[in-house]
């Protein structure tokens, strides 16, 4: 008999499919597959979804509940730049298609000089966007089918939205990557030569047009180093995170405290 397929195919094919977690694939068959659902998820004429005109207003919506979560480190000298970091590079409404693009040019190139845990960290980033468009894209078509006509976002109706869309456990692999990003860029900084290898290679990037790509990976490590205890940080992101997202399938009346209208 054919193998039957997977619930999360069933359930929408906006979302990637994970029938062999792609964190346990060959480095360099993960990043193609990777920036190869990137380029189609993105593509309008392949995802019309992309054209919802709820869209741009979720994403909108997600980036302030994001810096209103973010507010206590946001406040906190030492934590401000990573936190700006997440917010503008991991987790949040902007294109990564520059930078995405950036790396299927440079990719074997990448491999010869970067260490391989770096380059899982640039595909765990590529991963969670990835993910996170494919959950918004669904998230949109749901707020089409459930909202009032030129009706506006508001905690109530992102919830019930939230609860329609379900996929818990993709929701909850959304979160693991946030973490693994991460971590991911607190253990490169700590190896020994790749500080000053990103700092060689800033000329030649932009030379060759890599801007956003070492951008990403400079404000990192720069974010990174000025932080201090990193674990801690990440690992109240990773429990606000989850906390929020437990509030948000349990119905909770009040899922972000008081903080979004």
């Amino acid at each position: 008999m054919p193998p039957r397929p997977s619930p999360v195919r069933r359930q929408s094919r906006a979302v990637p499919s994970r029938r062999r977690p792609l964190r346990e694939r060959p480095l360099r068959e993960r990043l193609d597959r990777l920036l190869r659902e990137h380029q189609a998820l993105h593509d309008p004429a392949v995802e019309p979804r992309n054209r919802l005109p709820w869209l741009p207003e979720l994403r909108r919506w997600q980036a302030r509940r994001l810096e209103a979560s973010f507010d206590r480190f946001l406040r906190d000298p030492q934590r401000r730049p990573a936190a700006r970091f997440f917010l503008s590079d991991v987790y949040n409404e902007h294109d990564f298609a520059r930078r995405d693009a950036d790396i299927a040019r440079v990719l074997p190139m990448m491999q010869r000089l970067l260490p391989e845990t770096l380059l899982s960290t640039v595909a765990d980033a590529i991963e969670l966007g990835l993910l996170t468009h494919a959950l918004d894209l669904r998230m949109a078509q749901v707020l089409g089918r459930i909202a009032e006509p030129h009706g506006r976002l508001d905690a109530a109706l992102y919830a019930h939205a939230y609860r329609v869309a379900g996929l818990p456990r993709l929701r909850a692999w959304q979160i693991d990557l946030i973490a693994r990003v991460g971590t991911g860029l607190e253990h490169a900084l700590r190896m020994p030569g790749v500080p000053m290898l990103l700092r060689l290679s800033r000329a030649p990037a932009r030379a060759a047009g890599l801007s956003e790509l070492q951008g990403f990976l400079e404000r990192g490590f720069e974010a990174f180093d000025r932080l201090g205890d990193a674990r801690r940080f990440i690992l109240e992101i990773e429990r606000d995170e989850r906390e929020v997202s437990r509030r948000l399938f349990a119905g909770d009346p009040d899922p972000f405290d008081g903080t979004m209208g």
